[in-house]
């Protein structure tokens, strides 16, 4: 079942061979004529592709055609990408005024020389593409014209509660959670045995990781134990690794770096004398004498510790349960169906359609109890209301083929076959992953950016709000799942099933593939390589090396997953270099090698670097910023970064930059030892800027060229910083924390100018932690033009912050200006505040803000006793909100404590206690 993606990626070289067909000043005369027989070829072959696609499934001699195909059109991406670099830089050359001034930094070298020998590249991949086309003659294939498959279909507008979160409500297994629960309580009588074990037996995708975490989760459990542990085993039974990750759910602190001996001393600490619950989900492995030494390890508990173990296989339950196992059974088929209609359709609307109902009867009776398969098909339906798609679903020709053990569910196949080309290859990116590996969003999606997997399709269309749409549907047909919150939603974590990660591996391969130093036969057509285990050898560089000699030398991605940590030595990445120029992402999380070589800037087409909890870098080179295709740059962490180079403002692709640096300014005008000088370019590109733990940092980059494209800032832990950009006209989301000399006036002193009250033109979310120095809101939020756009604000443990309105005319503007306050923020949806004591009134004008529809006041015990429901003097103010959630904090009886609307009863359960959750300490 691998995907080929070829008609994909033909549609992709079409685009890039039209765009430099444009720009013709890179072109020699020979290469021009070269590079527009190189566009009719893909033209005329693209138009065969979906038909050879569909056939080669009963072809093999046609799958190795388009195998053939595919690696000739990489080659051809490849020589693209080169001349569109060379693109890049004529134009940071010419921006950065005489070329006798940047000829030091910037070098292009000989141009001439560089054009002749890309004409002799491009000449070179037509002849070979030419010869590769012609032999589709031999497959009697169709021309397809003017399907718009390659690009995504017109997308379904979606409400912010999304149906895959309503999917995680389970039915059907109260029975089952209070029988497991009722195990867990019991007493151990027999005097041998401290620890017993229950084995949870189940076929894939019936809901026992689900089931766990419910029990899991459970008031009455959490209360029994006084330590819990949940522990993903998946496919390879270590021991090692097992008890490390035991410790870090019991401690919520990591142990990479300890030996085994310490390791064990550690575990035995943690568990002695309490009573415990483990986890150990998905296991896999049979090997009596592993389970028998890691057995042995943990049982110093009390009295009545409990271990659950899920798994599919009884033969595992057999070696590893001491109580008889707990098999699952499937949903009935009224339980499946309440399941579906909460997917596939909004809130009481399956009643609208009662045709469509019946036909989902059939569909969900095809499912077998499984509930992943009923979220899946549901969430593929979501919206649709063409019955002709139901009975498309119902009616497939999946459902008639033979099920063996293990093959991929036909629900999760129809699902994939439903998806557009590029979110089928964006989905396959994710089998480089480990299973139970959980994702971030915004990390995600610049990894498929890296790849240049997502393409807008109009010019002003975002590739970020692209890659979002992309996950939107992977959630919706819960490809994607146990999502997390953080920022209220401004950023999420989220994994992926067991059975859906086997099904991104199965069309993933052979491009896409995971390894360690120790695998021998290495397909010569892998171009992304993974290692999410790796055990560094002592012998780095020698066996690094010999690694290295047997991958192909057109690799594209090497990726280190946050597991146990990335190479220690800076000869790693300089023998990536050597061997990899065409690499795209390179992300080395969690190294250890003290710099980066200079000839990093030989990987030309270098997208993605992620350099972050490098606890011993201490500088980049300059050479870095040559790098004109990079778009992501993370240094989160890297707790030794003296500095950014001089000219990183010059990366005139850079769309994301996370960093920590010890340096005061990011000023082409700050005055001291690490300032940071840039050219006439200052990060204009830039999207999302994260800023963390810069303790010396006292002020960001300033000027109406700077910053003119970002969108998202983060500021989190910068104590000297004082003051904020005023000018910066594409910002929507903007989040500070920590920062305790930060004066969110823009102006001199406490004054605003007019022009700074402009600056923020389309700010949409704003967050404020822990900033002393706020006492009321700024006049540019609430006099200028983020008034008609700022739709959520939260305001937390700001101790001085005392007025959501000025109390006074400021003395620097015109005394017909009469004072104004959060009343003028006619867009306003969402206003929480926490933990600010000294607030104790609201303005009197609350309730014109119409639009607001929630509203939490939390630890605030003036104010929150004057808003109480019906007595409270501001009641009348805010009792045209629908979702309210008041509390003072300190009221520790129900009829006292906290008040909720109905339908944010369930929601405060869960913004609680992550609300706020530190940037720095963020899962990625």
């Amino acid at each position: 079942m691998a995907e080929s993606f070829a008609f994909n990626i033909a549609d992709k070289l079409l685009g890039k061979a039209t765009s430099l067909l444009v720009d013709q000043v890179s072109l020699a005369a020979g290469v021009y004529a070269d590079l527009e027989d190189l566009k009719d070829t893909l033209s005329a072959v693209k138009a065969v592709l979906l038909d050879a696609e569909e056939q080669q499934l009963n072809n093999h001699q046609l799958t190795d055609w388009l195998r053939k195909l595919k690696d000739c059109f990489y080659d051809a991406e490849d020589v693209l990408d080169e001349f569109g670099y060379d693109s890049l830089l004529r134009q940071v050359v010419n921006e950065g005024g005489s070329r006798r001034k940047v000829s030091h930094f910037f070098s292009t070298s000989n141009p001439l020389a560089f054009r002749f020998k890309m004409g002799s590249k491009i000449k070179g991949i037509r002849e070979k593409l030419d010869k590769i086309a012609a032999d589709a003659d031999k497959f009697n294939l169709q021309q397809i014209l003017g399907v718009p498959v390659a690009m995504p279909g017109p997308r379904r507008e979606r409400e912010k509660s999304y149906s895959f979160v309503r999917a995680s409500d389970v039915i059907g297994r109260d029975g089952d959670k209070d029988k497991i629960i009722e195990f867990l309580m019991q007493s151990t009588d027999d005097d041998q045995e401290n620890m017993s074990v229950l084995p949870l037996v189940g076929i894939g995708g019936l809901g026992k990781t689900t089931l766990a975490k419910l029990v899991y989760n459970d008031v009455k459990v959490v209360k029994h134990f006084t330590k819990r542990m949940w522990v993903c085993v998946s496919d390879e039974f270590d021991v090692t690794r097992l008890i490390k990750e035991i410790i870090t759910s019991a401690t919520h602190n990591r142990c990479d770096d300890l030996p085994i001996d310490e390791l064990q001393l550690r575990l035995k600490d943690e568990l002695n004398d309490n009573k415990f619950l483990l986890v150990l989900d998905d296991v896999w492995s049979k090997n009596r004498d592993k389970w028998l030494e890691l057995k042995a390890l943990v049982d110093v508990g009390a009295k009545g510790s409990k271990i659950i173990v899920t798994t599919r296989d009884k033969l595992v339950a057999n070696v590893m349960g001491t109580h008889p196992m707990y098999e699952l059974k499937g949903l009935s088929d009224e339980e499946c169906l309440s399941v579906f209609i909460i997917c596939a359709f909004k809130d009481g609307e399956d009643k609208r359609y009662p045709r469509l109902v019946r036909i989902g009867k059939d569909i969900v009776k095809k499912c077998q109890g499984l509930p992943l398969a009923v979220r899946t098909l549901g969430g593929l339906l979501y919206l649709k209301s063409d019955e002709n798609d139901w009975v498309k679903v119902r009616d497939s020709e999946c459902w008639q083929l033979e099920q063996k053990k293990d093959d991929i569910l036909p629900a999760l196949k129809l699902s994939y076959d439903d998806l557009s080309f590029d979110v089928k290859q964006c989905f396959a990116l994710c089998s480089l992953f480990p299973k139970d590996f959980q994702f971030h969003n915004i990390e995600l999606i610049h990894m498929w950016m890296g790849h240049g997997l997502i393409q807008p399709s109009q010019q002003k269309e975002e590739m970020e709000d692209i890659g979002n749409q992309y996950l939107d549907e992977l959630l919706q047909i819960s490809f994607f799942q146990d999502v997390e919150f953080n920022y209220e939603g401004l950023t999420f974590n989220f994994k992926m099933h067991d059975l859906v990660h086997d099904l991104a591996l199965l069309v993933a391969r052979p491009d896409y593939i995971t390894l360690n130093f120790d695998c021998k036969l290495i397909s010569t057509k892998v171009r992304h390589v993974s290692m999410p285990e790796v055990d560094w050898p002592k012998e780095e560089e020698e066996k690094v090396s010999r690694f290295f000699g047997k991958l192909n030398n057109n690799i594209r991605t090497i990726s280190f997953p946050d597991i146990v940590g990335g190479p220690r030595s800076e000869s790693f990445v300089g023998s990536c270099i050597l061997r990899f120029k065409y690499i795209r992402v390179l992300d080395l999380q969690k190294s250890s090698f003290q710099a980066l070589p200079n000839s990093i800037c030989n990987l030309k087409l270098l997208r993605y670097l992620n350099l972050s909890r490098n606890r011993h870098i201490k500088r980049l080179p300059n050479s870095i910023c040559k790098l004109h295709h990079l778009q992501t740059l993370v240094l989160e962490r890297c707790v030794s970064l003296e500095e950014l180079p001089r000219h990183i403002g010059t990366m005139m692709s850079l769309r994301l930059l996370i960093m920590r640096t010890q340096q005061i300014a990011l000023s082409p005008h700050a005055h001291g030892e690490r300032e940071v000088k840039v050219g006439r370019r200052c990060f204009n590109s830039l999207r999302f800027l994260g800023i963390d733990g810069c303790d010396s940092l006292e002020s960001l980059m300033e000027g109406m060229g700077t910053f003119t494209a970002l969108r998202t800032l983060i500021i989190v832990d910068c104590p000297r910083l004082s003051s904020l950009p005023k000018h910066l006209p594409a910002l929507e989301t903007l989040m500070i924390m920590d920062c305790e000399s930060l004066d969110l006036g823009l102006g001199n002193g406490n004054e605003e100018k007019k022009d700074d009250i402009r600056g923020f033109g389309n700010l949409r979310i704003l967050r404020l932690y822990k900033l002393p120095k706020l006492e009321i809101l700024p006049r540019w939020l609430i006099q200028g033009p983020t008034s008609n756009t700022l739709h959520s604000l939260f305001i937390d443990n700001c101790d001085n912050f005392r007025a959501l309105w000025e109390e006074e005319e400021s003395p620097s503007l015109s005394s017909s200006v009469l004072p104004e306050g959060i009343d003028h923020l006619i867009a306003l949806r969402q206003l929480k505040i926490q933990y600010c004591p000294r607030l104790s009134a609201l303005p009197e004008k609350m309730g014109n803000l119409s639009a607001l529809t929630h509203l939490t006041i939390e630890g605030c015990p003036e104010l929150a006793n004057r808003c109480k429901r019906g007595t409270g003097e501001y009641w009348n103010k805010i009792a045209h909100v629908p979702d309210l959630y008041i509390s003072d904090y300190s009221d520790s009886d129900e009829e006292s404590g906290p008040f909720l609307s109905k339908q944010l009863v369930e929601r405060v359960k869960k913004w609680r206690n992550r609300a706020f959750s530190n940037f720095a300490n963020r899962t990625v």
